[in-house]
């Protein structure tokens, strides 16, 4: 039941953390802070008790500079002290340190559920929003870059997070606690420690925009790295059949040069500025001793409030000294915030919110004056595309290379939207549907097959509920896969490897099929959905497509002209616009564009 209980909290937290993020004009503005803040909405109780705890479980550094010099001035003065009174004070500070096991526990335990729940929303935010992007932002964006935000950007975030409570607030509250004692006890000396501000902001200041600058630079060069990573382990099998690993290693290695030389001079900034914090502390620690020890030598105060200043101005110091040394640590954790924010708060989304959700579709296109350019580009990807396709036909996209087919199946898909025009699909603007509730009607089999390390069961399924095996059977067959898995041990069980890598691109390509076939789907997309197959195979899938697109809206997109003989109609594109249109046998006699294709493959 608790397990349950975490799982709908993560999920609040993570819908809570993306809500957050769809108002980019007001992230866009905020500060790294501001945002970090906004993070912690709804866990603010564990950090308060967290701070309570927090001081409660200190109070041994509080009372021991006190406790020793409570002893030190009865030691020296037995004459207006009984020795009962070091008893009483050691029996006070062995209390109070005994009590830290119990409260530092409670202290931890509660800061944890905090830091922890919102690294795990953090990172669920992240992949919502990632499934948020458009198609083009995907594809603008390196897979390792992603992969490096995700996992490295929202630890540093993490540990920035814990910097906060565990070394940034106690020693705050270690300052302020040190410096009431000492100023109930002597306003002169309590003046000397006010001088350790001025100084540690002057270090900050000196150092940050270096520090800054450093942690930006190795950052941006740790994205890289992981992004050649990626790109060379999916190039691995390229490289080896051309003998060209030296080049590849020599790449990587001029990646991880750069890194080397990013994160030393990260270091060495970074060593200057402790050492110099450190130098200027311990002065300020020995002249505190000097000033103390004129003050007892005069009779203003006791010997043992010699030791409890020092005591207490070490604390300072310490607390002083910690709070600098942290400070590398939270600015890598706000240039991560800033990395993170490229993604949660990016507008290049496809935004669903409040159009019309559709229960079930007719699949009646129409085209009406379809224009596509990308941004920053004069040139038309698509230009005055006009066609209407009737609910249950099928259309088939040929052309050369770069004339516009896929361009038209992502349209279809809603992967891209038209720069001029409309399509409309069954009397609707595909721009005011929910595309989330038009794609359950859908089938796509793209030219590139994707599978996911699983069984083969599982990536037929995917997505997909209570489906029978009598319906994955029956799919199985249609897309000529029976003798293939039949030959298999485990069956439908066999696991594929990663990317479908223990598969031939046929065999990749048919379990991509059957995943289309077994959604029983209104629209049918098929990208090259043949292309990897042999003759014989693609003579099955063949059938299996004729009796799969009876009655559903087809869109193919085919080199093999052979393989659309039976389509309603054939789309022939030029140039990003349509050249002709009409049936295999029509576009055949006319000895146009279509008869030139054909001929080129004969």
């Amino acid at each position: 039941m608790s397990e349950r209980v975490e799982k709908a909290r993560l999920s609040a937290a993570a819908k809570g953390l993306a809500s957050t993020f769809e108002n980019a004009s007001l992230e866009q503005d905020a500060s790294p802070l501001k945002f970090l803040f906004s993070l912690y909405k709804g866990n603010f109780a564990n950090l308060f008790v967290s701070l309570f705890f927090l001081l409660i479980k200190s109070a041994p550094i509080y009372v021991l500079p006190i406790v020793t010099a409570n002893i030190i001035n009865i030691a020296t003065n037995p004459a207006k002290h009984s020795i009962s009174g070091i008893w009483i004070n050691f029996f006070i500070i062995l209390i109070v340190i005994l009590q830290n096991i119990p409260t530092h526990a409670a202290y931890i335990s509660f800061l944890s559920r905090a830091v922890r729940y919102v690294e795990a929303g953090l990172r669920s935010a992240l992949v919502r929003k990632l499934q948020q992007l458009s198609i083009n932002q995907h594809r603008e964006l390196p897979a390792g870059k992603l992969q490096s935000k995700v996992l490295r950007d929202v630890e540093a975030v993490e540990m920035m997070s814990k910097q906060f409570m565990i070394a940034l607030a106690p020693a705050v509250v270690n300052i302020i606690v040190s410096f009431a004692i000492t100023l109930n006890s002597s306003w002169v000396v309590s003046l000397f420690f006010v001088l350790t501000i001025p100084m540690s902001i002057t270090i900050v200041t000196i150092f940050r925009r270096k520090i800054r600058k450093s942690n930006k630079e190795f950052r941006k060069e740790i994205e890289q790295m992981s992004s050649r990573v990626s790109e060379m382990v999916e190039m691995i099998p390229i490289t080896r059949a051309h003998g060209l690993e030296k080049v590849e290693i020599e790449r990587i290695d001029s990646t991880l040069r750069n890194i080397q030389g990013k994160g030393y001079r990260l270091d060495l900034v970074e060593a200057y500025f402790g050492s110099t914090n450190w130098v200027t502390f311990q002065i300020f620690q020995v002249l505190c001793l000097i000033f103390t020890a004129y003050l007892a030598y005069n009779g203003e105060i006791q010997v043992g409030d010699v030791v409890m200043y020092q005591g207490f101005f070490a604390m300072i110091l310490g607390s002083v000294t910690g709070l600098i040394n942290i400070y590398p640590q939270i600015a890598k954790g706000l240039e991560s915030i800033h990395s993170i924010k490229e993604i949660l708060v990016s507008t290049d989304i496809e935004n669903n919110s409040g159009k019309r959700k559709l229960a079930g579709v007719r699949g009646e296109f129409s085209f009406r004056g379809v224009e596509l350019s990308y941004p920053g580009s004069e040139h038309h990807v698509l230009e005055d595309v006009t066609l209407d396709v009737e609910a249950g036909e099928c259309i088939a996209f040929v052309g050369a290379s770069g004339a516009g087919k896929s361009t038209v199946l992502n349209l279809v898909i809603g992967f891209l939207q038209p720069t001029g025009g409309k399509v409309i699909m069954d009397g609707i603007d595909l721009a005011d549907i929910d595309l989330r509730s038009y794609r359950k009607h859908l089938a796509v089999v793209p030219q590139t097959n994707i599978l996911f390390s699983g069984t083969i069961r599982d990536n037929i399924t995917y997505g997909l509920r209570d489906i029978t095996d009598e319906q994955i059977q029956r799919v199985v067959d249609m897309a000529n896969l029976s003798e293939f898995i039949g030959q298999l041990p485990n069956g439908l069980e066999t696991m594929v490897g990663e990317h479908g890598g223990k598969l031939s691109g046929g065999q990749r390509q048919r379990i991509a099929i059957a995943r289309a076939l077994v959604r029983q789907p209104s629209i049918i997309i098929l990208d090259e959905a043949t292309s990897a197959l042999d003759n014989e195979s693609e003579f099955h899938v063949q059938k299996a497509m004729q009796e799969l697109i009876k009655g559903r809206t087809t869109f193919i997109v085919a080199h093999r002209l052979s393989t659309i003989r039976d389509a309603d109609r054939i789309v022939v594109m030029k140039h990003g616009r349509i050249a002709e249109v009409g049936t295999f046998e029509e576009l055949m006699a006319s000895k146009g564009e279509f008869y030139n294709l054909k001929q080129l493959q004969l």
